[in-house]
């Protein structure tokens, strides 16, 4: 097949990139940095029309990725970078589908597991799951990021139910939900091995002796092993019966003071200096970044992918563990 990937060159993009070349199928990337050598990245700027829109022709699928990383300080500068990201790319990837002449069999719209309510109680699902944003006493860094959430996936709706205004040629009378199917991927965190990304900052903690819990450790985190959320990637692409919200976590969620155990045991760190709340917003505001993305109880189960046949290899955190602590050592 081939798949576009919008803002392919991130984290989660390389590993779907490797996984789906690996499969044999062409992988076009759009990103701001081209690499001049490598034909198959084309330059795109992620905010409007561009040459960058002929690869949609004749696409098996497009994945749109493209955002910018949350992992900073929400100053109303980068809060307001960080949602014209999102909506403003989603908007450039509907205009362009609705635009192409042969347009692209699927699109996937990255979305987030955020956008769920923060619960200590049973899993949100991608059918009867709640929406957060009206919790008692929530941080404002905890709305703000349901607010990109939501608005994310409503400019991607807005594409597929009569499009809105435009000046791409033929945009304007939206995407042709008989010729590209749209899925909205709530994703739970991607773990891999890759240096720089989540997985290889959780393991440096526990590498340095600071891998206890976070805050009260009852949070709970919802996670995805990198090979099943490249494998239920290209599952939506195949499976024609799933459209709209559709959840990617791995089945078995569970709390942050278990979550770091399990991964101090995976890595032989017998011990963990764990991080109260208010050390927590030291650190953060140090490290530039926000409490919220440790903080808030994200606790989401795949029940769409589930019925539709999805199964996952890795189901608990500790195989996971394992698996991408001895992959991390393999490339040191």
């Amino acid at each position: 097949m081939k798949i576009v990937i919008p803002g392919g060159s991130g984290q989660v993009g390389t590993v779907l990139r490797r996984f789906l070349e690996r499969e044999g199928h062409e992988v076009v990337i759009l990103t701001r940095n081209p690499d001049p050598e490598d034909p198959s990245e084309v330059f795109w700027d992620g905010s409007g029309p561009g040459d960058w829109a002929k690869s949609f022709e004749g696409a098996d699928a497009v994945i749109n990725l493209a955002g910018r990383s949350v992992n900073c300080r929400y100053t109303p500068a980068n809060r307001r970078e960080i949602k014209a990201s999102r909506v403003d790319s989603t908007r450039a990837v509907g205009e362009a589908i609705a635009g192409a002449k042969d347009p692209p069999k699927v699109w996937l719209q990255m979305s987030t597991a955020t956008i769920y309510e923060h619960t200590h109680g049973p899993p949100n699902d991608d059918l009867t799951g709640v929406i957060g944003g009206n919790e008692p006493n929530a941080p404002d860094t905890w709305n703000f990021s349901i607010d990109v959430a939501t608005s994310w996936e409503k400019a991607a709706c807005e594409a597929t139910n009569g499009g809105t205004p435009s000046v791409s040629e033929g945009a304007e009378r939206g995407i042709d939900s008989r010729k590209t199917r749209m899925v909205l991927m709530r994703s739970a965190i991607v773990m891999s091995p890759d240096r720089g990304g989540p997985f290889d900052i959780l393991l440096n903690l526990v590498r340095f002796g600071l891998g206890g819990a976070s805050g009260d450790g009852r949070q709970f985190v919802s996670w995805v092993h990198e090979e099943d959320f490249a494998r239920a990637v290209l599952f939506l692409i195949e499976t024609d019966s799933l459209s709209g919200p559709v959840n990617i976590a791995a089945p078995n969620s569970l709390p942050n003071k278990e979550f770091m155990r399990d991964l101090r045991e995976a890595w032989g760190m017998p011990f963990g200096m764990p991080s109260p709340a208010f050390l927590l917003e030291i650190g953060a505001f140090f490290l530039r970044t926000e409490t919220e993305l440790v903080l808030k109880s994200r606790r989401v189960v795949a029940r769409r992918l589930s019925d539709a046949g999805f199964e996952f290899r890795f189901s608990d955190w500790k195989d996971a563990a394992d698996d991408l602590c001895r992959r991390w050592k393999a490339g040191a």
